[in-house]
């Protein structure tokens, strides 16, 4: 038997699969891969049952169970092991390899993937003649249906007979079916590919025992679910594929069909709602099982090139060598792995072996959300720079930030599921061997959150499918059925002649008040596709007046008046990401378009505020002392204090401070700023930035204008980042605080000044607090020995020592006489 290769096809309910695991026990180990992680687990279920937990692994995306000892192992096919010798291999539902988005799996398993002694794949007979061309060894055996399959014709949803199955081909629905059925008939179980397998599982359990007798499913109770259902009724026969509306094919309706009637037990199917109506010749090839052969399956090269990215693209992008394969276009993780490699700035990347057989592992992280590209695209990237880091893991915090707002069991069902989708994202990371520090708690928590959120997720199917509403807006659920759609001038969306909701920004913010209450799916589908025009309408309108957009101290950016996007945290403050707030139906390259134009906005907006700022993150400068200088005063946002970097000045000539001058740099008696740095506008956007940078956090500021102020409550920080220097109780803004120095020296007679009104209206405080703010900056009060007037004198803590003060107080006499000269220079001049 060794290197045996058949292929076991037929129309359902032949008992391929429990054949296939038969036949897996009769060897010391084996593997079967399935195409849902639903299916795996069912069997894995059942192989428990007949060899043992001990030697039985499960392996999915998401879930990990591999015993020391195991001998037989469940996976989905994309987790097949590849490093595992097995005497006994098998694929089922073989005919995937059909399967635009999936495809190229299945064909590189049908090709490659064997077993040691015996191979097997599992399918439908519309295989045969590609699986005898491609692999010319193959021996086939044909498994006849154990029971008969009959056509029923029409019956309306009120008569169909109980232990049924309703088919829809989308949430929307399947939704709306099952509440008109818990009206009609007590109520419904719903199976959908969506739901998790705990949620299903308990699904199909409360059909099963009779609780209800009615079952709402979509497709994917075509693949391996095997219950007993006596009839199955199409509500539709079309189905969005992800880019169409297209009629299924006579093989689908087959497969799903064939779910009526196990073992040895009939079955009918038949039409239901607004299905259209089956043909005679669709009915015959129905009935008996005959379907069009399938022409070309899908392909992708596995033996990729990781030396470089253009290597790995270029063998991404070789084409198959034999005429029955077809290679797969747009695949997801391909177009996200050349839209990084080609923006290279976003990530720590290098161009090596090492890194791209990484990257192009994390671009295969699956999109169980849905969401929108960029948001995809941003997860992926976060994982792989965390992976290339020194830890080279991702670590427990970011871990416990992503999965924290999941661990939430509260909402309807619509929040329950999307928590699990994103919960799968997360659960798949944490199975990704030595990608996630202490990945075996996380593992295990977010195995935890998925089955709690799974279990309430049922609770409220079983409760209520959806939010009840009797309207006009119930009628026609029928995917392909167009409704009757408008947008007023104020942007007020009506379907059906209900309004529904209002165009807000570029997202439809749907009203759920008087008789919407909580609208169904189908409505807002409706309503979103209606829009599409406008919202892409809209979006030209933003980019020909990028510069009517605002960036507000929310983070958000505003077109007229209506939030289209936020910055988010980038590189440093001065460099911010842009998320887009958009309607997931706008095709991703008006949202790119968008997206790069926003941010090229933004910069150049930074660019323009903050000229004198950006100029000194790379200071363009031979001398090493300004390079620092420069790299001090950027490190501090524009204002440092002098004492902090006096060494550096210190070295500094006069043609050096010149220089740094010129770069909008004062150096102050007390601070070294940048004056444009601290005017109104500048400062707003400089403090918008850094409370995105740093995660919202509140910026107290005094209001633009104030020089001086008392018992401000705020960070000493950020004041000084804001342009304030504090002193106790008592804040003044640095370039005043420079002013007052100046007035002070002019001021000064014999080392000695008195506090004028120029001081205290420059300033704009008391008498009083003028007197401690000198205290704080090291002068003394002294009496006048001829009139008794409070007189200052500098006086630092440090140089206590009168000689040393006198030391300080001549040098201020020669600034003092230096500046007089100047002036009696100027003088004459002038005359």
């Amino acid at each position: 038997m060794s290197n045996k290769i058949i292929s076991i096809l037929g129309p359902t309910n032949t008992g391929k699969t429990y054949l296939a695991i038969e036949r897996m026990l009769d060897f010391n180990n084996g593997v079967i891969g399935f195409p849902l992680r639903l299916l795996a687990r069912e069997v894995y279920d059942k192989v428990c049952l007949k060899a043992g937990k001990s030697r039985v692994a499960l392996i999915t995306g998401e879930e990990k169970i591999i015993p020391n000892n195991a001998n037989y192992y469940l996976c989905t096919v994309e987790s097949m092991p590849t490093d595992i010798n097995f005497e006994f291999a098998a694929i089922d539902e073989i005919q995937m390899c059909a399967d635009p988005e999936r495809g190229h799996i299945f064909t590189n398993r049908l090709l490659h993937y064997r077993g040691d002694k015996l191979t097997m794949f599992l399918g439908s007979d519309t295989m045969k003649n590609k699986i005898s061309e491609l692999i010319p060894s193959c021996e086939f055996i044909y498994r006849e249906r154990l029971s008969k399959l009959t056509f029923s014709g029409y019956k309306k949803i009120s008569r169909i007979n109980p232990r049924s199955a309703l088919i829809a081909f989308s949430t929307d629905e399947v939704y709306s079916l099952a509440e008109f059925v818990r009206r009609q008939k007590g109520g419904a179980a719903i199976v959908m590919g969506s739901l998790s397998p705990k949620t299903r599982n308990s699904q199909v359990e409360m059909y099963q025992s009779g609780d209800v007798d009615y079952l709402i499913a979509t497709d994917a109770i075509g693949m391996g679910i095997n219950m007993n259902i006596n009839s199955v009724y199409f509500n539709s026969l079309k189905k969005f594929d992800g880019k169409n509306l297209r009629k299924l094919r006579n093989s689908e309706i087959g497969q799903i069909a064939g779910r009526a009637g196990r073992h040895i037990n009939d079955g009918n199917f038949g039409t239901t709602g607004d299905c259209e109506p089956l043909s005679e010749e669709q009915i015959e090839k129905l009935e008996n099982h005959k379907f069009d052969e399938i022409i070309n399956i899908f392909w992708r090269n596995h033996d990729l090139d990781f030396s470089s990215s253009e290597n790995l693209i270029r063998s991404l992008n070789k084409k198959p060598d034999s005429e029955y394969l077809i290679k797969n276009k747009d695949l997801l993780d391909e177009n996200i792995f050349r839209s990084l490699v080609s923006e290279k700035k976003i990530l720590k990347f290098q161009d090596n072996t090492l890194q791209n057989q990484l990257l192009w592992e994390c671009c295969q992280i699956p999109d169980f959300t849905k969401s929108s590209y960029n948001e995809h695209r941003d997860i992926i990237v976060k994982v792989f720079n965390f992976l290339i880091s020194d830890k080279g893991t991702i670590p427990n915090l970011w871990m416990k930030q992503q999965i924290s707002a999941l661990e939430n069991y509260e909402g309807n069902i619509d929040a329950l599921a999307n928590r699990i989708s994103h919960v799968r994202t997360w659960s798949y990371v944490s199975n990704k061997r030595n990608w996630v520090e202490n990945s075996s708690f996380w593992t295990h928590i977010t195995k935890s959150i998925e089955d709690k959120l799974s279990d309430k997720l049922h609770e409220e199917l079983s409760k209520n499918f959806v939010d009840k509403r009797i309207s006009i807006l119930s009628k026609s659920l029928s995917q392909d059925i167009e409704r009757k759609t408008k947008i007023s001038e104020n942007n007020e969306v009506y379907v059906d002649d209900q309004y529904v909701g209002n165009i807000k920004g570029l997202k439809i913010e749907f009203d759920y008040s008087s008789k919407l209450q909580t609208d169904l799916k189908s409505i807002r589908k409706a309503a979103r596709n209606a829009s599409q025009s406008e919202l892409v309408s809209k979006i030209s309108e933003i980019l020909n007046n990028l510069d009517q957009i605002q960036l507000r101290e929310d983070l958000g950016l505003y077109f007229e008046n209506q939030k289209i996007a936020e910055i988010q945290k980038g590189k440093n403050y001065l460099h911010p990401e842009i998320k887009l707030f958009c309607d997931d139906t706008v095709e991703n390259k008006y949202q790119e378009k968008l997206h790069l134009n926003l941010k090229q906005y933004i910069q150049k907006k930074i660019n323009h505020e903050l000229q004198d700022l950006i100029s000194i993150e790379n200071p363009k400068s031979e001398n090493s002392y300004i390079r620092g200088i420069c790299y001090q005063l950027f490190e501090n946002h524009g204002v440092i204090k002098r004492e902090t970097i006096k060494n550096l000045i210190q070295k500094l000539n006069p043609e050096e401070k010149k220089e740094l001058r010129k770069k909008g740099i004062k150096i102050g008696r007390y601070h070294l700023y940048q004056p444009r740095m601290i005017r109104p506008n500048a400062l707003k956007l400089k403090t918008t930035l850094l409370k995105n940078f740093f995660s919202h956090t509140e910026i107290a500021q005094p209001n633009f204008g104030i020089n001086f102020a008392k018992n401000f409550s705020g960070s000493k920080e950020i004041l000084l980042i804001c342009g304030f220097e504090t002193f106790h109780n008592m804040i003044v803004r640095v370039d005043i605080l420079e002013r007052l120095f100046l007035q002070i020296m002019q001021k000064m007679q014999n080392d000695k000044f008195k506090i004028d009104s120029s001081m205290l209206n420059l300033l704009g405080c008391s008498k009083e607090d003028m007197e401690k703010l000198l205290v704080q900056l090291q002068y003394k009060q002294i009496k006048n020995k001829d009139n008794d007037e409070v007189e200052f004198i500098y006086l630092p803590k440090k140089n206590i020592k009168k000689g040393i003060a006198k030391k300080i107080n001549s040098s201020f006499s020669i600034l003092k006489r230096l500046q007089n000269n100047q002036k009696n220079n100027l003088d004459l001049k002038l005359k």
